[in-house]
């Protein structure tokens, strides 16, 4: 059973999808709110969730909007979006924008009930772990998940974060991109191949100068250059 701390906000417009995923993870032991627009959903954001489920194709306001108000403000609550569209650029869209898993409608309430476990499961080991690491004015705190440079907070999601985290501890260890879906991603999340890719596209777009300290080796994967001299 999962803890009762663990608040989930289902944002969707179908009212009866919002009651059954209620209904199914509050037998699981979760805390449940729902919202039926994403400019509700907005408003309860007031309150501190653990995970949000999101559909994507909504009345007014659509999840990808949502998600990227949400990602803009700096909250970095976990996402899983929920729709009806299973276009691979969809899906790596749901994934730049921030997004942990994507489920596609149909779909099974065993199925939503186990990623939601795994986004939460991954969670929760990111924030247990108390070491930091530091390049130059580049510093990731693993006990608080922030990372800094020049003691400005870069705002990135969950699983930039850990990418970056990945990178830091493995360095300079190459990493292949099936080593970093196994570390990141659970076998219950939804990944494509490019999602590696998009993530550290976005990843070095957030650290600027840093940016050059991540590495691609054609052919074999990517690694942190820790003897670069970054120009500031």
């Amino acid at each position: 059973m999962a803890e009762m701390q663990e608040k989930i906000l289902v944002v969707d417009d179908e009212k009866d999808i919002c009651n059954i995923l209620q209904f199914n993870l509050e037998n699981e032991g979760f805390e449940v709110e729902v919202a039926h627009s994403g400019e509700e959903a907005l408003r309860k954001l007031s309150d501190s969730y653990s995970l949000i489920i999101l559909d994507v194709m909504m009345e007014g306001m659509s999840g990808f909007k949502m998600a990227e108000k949400v990602r803009r403000e700096g909250n970095t609550v976990p996402i899983i979006f929920l729709t009806a569209k299973n276009a691979e650029n969809d899906m790596l869209k749901g994934f730049s924008l921030g997004g942990d898993d994507y489920i596609t409608k149909p779909f099974s309430v065993k199925e939503v009930q186990a990623r939601v476990k795994a986004v939460l499961k991954r969670t929760t080991m990111t924030q247990t772990t108390s070491t930091k690491w530091v390049h130059e004015d580049l510093a990731i705190d693993m006990s608080s998940n922030r990372v800094t440079i020049k003691d400005e907070e870069v705002p990135l999601t969950r699983k930039e974060f850990e990418i970056l985290v990945l990178l830091a501890q493995s360095a300079p260890t190459i990493l292949t991109r099936s080593d970093i879906l196994n570390k990141v991603w659970s076998d219950n999340e939804f990944v494509l191949d490019r999602t590696v890719d998009v993530h550290i596209t976005r990843l070095r777009k957030k650290l600027g100068n840093y940016a050059s300290l991540i590495q691609n080796r054609s052919g074999f994967g990517y690694y942190l250059n820790t003897d670069l001299k970054i120009e500031k």
